[in-house]
């Protein structure tokens, strides 16, 4: 029984083909998380306003209200944790899938096949970005562009990327069959 499991390979998520090897997963920067936790942090200071506006209440009443406020705070901020953490994009030897979670019971998942992705770029814009390290990648494919937006070490991901593509023997170039590369393959431009 032993030995079936060592022929089984590891299945990382439910939609992975029996023949196919998880080779890079990455998520968005954790400032995605960001109006969550501005809102959550409200919770604490509304839950103290009491005996802030009146001190006679005394500092139990201070420890109720900061309790249930960082109760409430957790609250409101537990989806944006929950979209942040289970939205995942992976790399495989064979497709590369965009998990997006929204909140707690919205869920979508896209499938691209690695040969169909012609380019894979970044971009970093503004002083937010810079500072916080975190950026754009842009993916070019047949069909038009995959942006996916707050990633973080962007420049890091865009490498690691082109690096699985090229050791999969798949090169990101123009559309295959445009005639440009036709012409240029049989030695007929002037």
């Amino acid at each position: 029984m032993a030995e079936q499991k060592k022929d089984t390979p590891t299945k990382y998520f439910a939609d992975q083909f029996d023949d196919e090897e998880v080779l890079f997963v990455f998520r968005k920067h954790p400032v995605v998380m960001r109006k969550g936790l501005i809102f959550g942090l409200l919770g604490p200071l509304v839950g103290v306003l009491p005996t802030l506006a009146r001190p006679a209440y005394g500092m139990k009443i201070f420890t109720y209200g900061l309790l249930i406020g960082l109760g409430a705070g957790i609250i409101i901020f537990f989806p944006s944790w929950i979209g942040w953490h289970f939205s995942v994009f992976i790399v495989t030897n064979q497709r590369f899938l965009q998990i997006k979670q929204k909140g707690l019971f919205k869920r979508s998942v896209s499938d691209l096949g690695l040969r169909q992705i012609q380019s894979v770029s970044y971009e970093v814009l503004g002083i937010q970005e810079t500072l916080l390290g975190f950026g754009t990648i842009i993916m070019r494919t047949y069909v038009g562009e995959i942006v996916i937006h707050d990633v973080h070490h962007p420049a890091k991901i865009q490498k690691k990327f082109v690096e699985i593509l090229r050791e999969l023997g798949i090169t990101t170039n123009d559309y295959p069959g445009s005639v440009l590369n036709q012409t240029e393959a049989h030695g007929q431009i002037e």
